[in-house]
């Protein structure tokens, strides 16, 4: 078990990166790696927690042996209630729970690291500044924008379907890449602000006008085609994209 206790963040920014590193990698695990990680949080095994390393990977393992252990520790047994509750709340759940611990641990280096008044204001700040796990999980980030965002879409794919070359219509359900032609910058700088408030179903962060995007046609949220390991050629040929969640929650599962 790493834990990250090989790596001491020293100052805000470092301190903030490794928050960054953690969150991206629990986020990876319930939303883009959600049915390895369920699989994974077997009900029949010891208690297990999730842990999120600086490099944005995931691990589902049992706690830290050592008392008291070198990093805050997450919530203990999130198998356990695996299969007593619906999927969406258990993930909602330990949403939650991984907020809280990402917390612990970035507040755990600054009073390590004697951060006053000011850097624990700043660190702060710049983590309150992302949509938490849980937003990010639940929808609750894309909602706040749904409205904006919905009418944007449709108005972008529209534009952007008309403009492509050489095709008669472009997926409704990607955004292309913007090509360098002087004639769509006007339209690269219209976009940027139609979704700049866009977040990515996956890692949390926003839209930018020079990424490729799809939309799952399920939830209809949105994700970086990286995030996804979707390209825009593999989007060409994709009728209808289902995300890694609604993909594995159309399988049953036993309640």
């Amino acid at each position: 078990m790493d834990g990250g206790a090989s790596y001491n963040p020293r100052t805000v920014e470092e301190v903030f990166r490794d928050f960054k590193g953690r969150r991206a990698g629990m986020i990876k695990a319930l939303t883009t790696d959600v049915e390895e990680f369920y699989h994974q949080c077997d009900p029949e095994k010891e208690n297990l927690c999730l842990y999120g390393f600086p490099s944005e990977q995931w691990e589902v393992n049992l706690p830290a042996e050592e008392v008291p252990p070198e990093l805050p520790e997450p919530a203990l047994g999130i198998n356990f209630a695996r299969d007593g509750m619906q999927e969406k709340d258990w993930l909602s759940l330990v949403a939650v729970h991984s907020d809280a611990w990402l917390l612990s641990v970035a507040f755990y280096f600054g009073a390590r690291f004697g951060f006053d008044k000011a850097d624990r204001k700043r660190l702060f700040n710049m983590i309150n500044d992302l949509p938490t796990i849980f937003e990010v999980v639940t929808g609750a980030a894309k909602k706040q924008t749904k409205e904006k965002s919905s009418v944007s879409n449709h108005s972008s794919n529209k534009s952007k379907s008309n403009s492509k070359q050489g095709s008669e219509s472009q997926p409704k359900y990607s955004k292309a890449v913007p090509s360098k032609g002087e004639d769509d910058d006007g339209m690269d700088e219209e976009d940027d602000k139609e979704h700049g408030e866009t977040l990515c179903g996956a890692c949390g962060e926003n839209y930018a006008g020079y990424e490729f995007w799809i939309c799952c046609e399920i939830c209809e949220k949105w994700f970086h085609g990286k995030c996804v390991k979707i390209t825009p050629a593999k989007a060409e040929h994709i009728k209808q994209y289902k995300c890694p969640s609604c993909s594995s929650n159309k399988r049953a599962r036993p309640w």
